[in-house]
């Protein structure tokens, strides 16, 4: 595991926001000063089942000290392609299991859960670990939980709100990368993808823009999350586009202790960009 921690835990109430896959999970605590207490992040470099993950969890919370305080905000937010999007004006809070039917498979005792994007008149759709969920309710009782796509698509509409380009954003995790695709502020897709190798990555790209009939040429790629500026996805990348770029965080400037090693604005995007 990665971890960066400073290990000078005071008695201040913190937010805890901790994303949660079957191929890793990551975790960070922030003051109301913007000061990160702790920050870490666990590639697993196997899918788990979600008892599996839950039992990394528990020991994470066991063995860590910037855990061990009073939290006055817990947010889970669930990493998964068991999602899809709804506009608000087609949405019906009855109908959940509809949206959803085309695109995974559902079993019996799934539970649906959505979350409402009012300021873009979207609805997230999708299906949460409850085991996860009923651990932080059991521990801490009370909480909320969103899904990563929503976390995305908000930071990501309010950043390109005035914008009149094409941009195509790829939150990278290390099994999976999330594609969203903002043109002039208005979402165009929202989707993931699983991926073992760069041929991988570049495959479901360069498809997906296709099928829009997006020009290479024009339009940005814009790389967030868990890569580096040397890694081979930006190399490939820049192969076939034109322009590849790294994000950044919604304008927030945290105060990192020297115990933590920085961080690139476009690193732990879903994690900081909602504080």
């Amino acid at each position: 595991m990665e971890q960066t921690t400073n290990n000078n835990i005071d008695n201040v109430l913190h937010t805890l926001s901790i994303q949660v896959s079957l191929n890793g999970l990551s975790f960070c605590t922030i003051d109301d000063h913007k000061h990160i207490n702790a920050i870490e992040q666990d590639n697993f470099g196997i899918q788990l089942t979600p008892e599996q993950v839950l039992n990394k969890i528990k020991h994470t919370f066991d063995r860590n000290p910037a855990l061990k305080g009073s939290f006055k905000t817990i947010e889970v937010i669930h990493q998964n392609n068991l999602y899809t999007i709804v506009p608000k004006a087609l949405f019906d809070k009855n109908l959940l299991t509809d949206y959803l039917k085309y695109n995974i498979k559902l079993l019996e005792n799934d539970f649906i859960a959505y979350d409402e994007l009012d300021q873009h008149e979207i609805v997230t759709v999708y299906i949460p670990l409850t085991n996860i969920n009923n651990f932080f309710f059991e521990t801490f009782g009370s909480f909320t939980y969103k899904h990563t796509s929503t976390i995305l698509i908000s930071s990501l509409l309010s950043q390109e709100k005035n914008s009149d380009n094409v941009t195509v954003f790829a939150n990278m995790n290390e099994k999976s990368f999330d594609l969203i695709i903002i043109n002039r502020g208005k979402l165009i897709l929202a989707n993931s993808f699983n991926h073992e190798s760069k041929e991988d990555f570049l495959y479901y790209l360069m498809f997906t823009t296709e099928q829009l009939q997006l020009n290479p040429e024009d339009f940005t790629l814009t790389f967030l999350g868990d890569i580096q500026k040397d890694s081979e996805y930006y190399t490939i990348a820049h192969k076939y586009i034109r322009n590849v770029d790294f994000g950044h965080h919604n304008g927030q400037e945290y105060k990192l202790p020297s115990t933590i090693d920085p961080i690139e604005p476009h690193q732990h995007f879903v994690l900081l960009s909602h504080f």
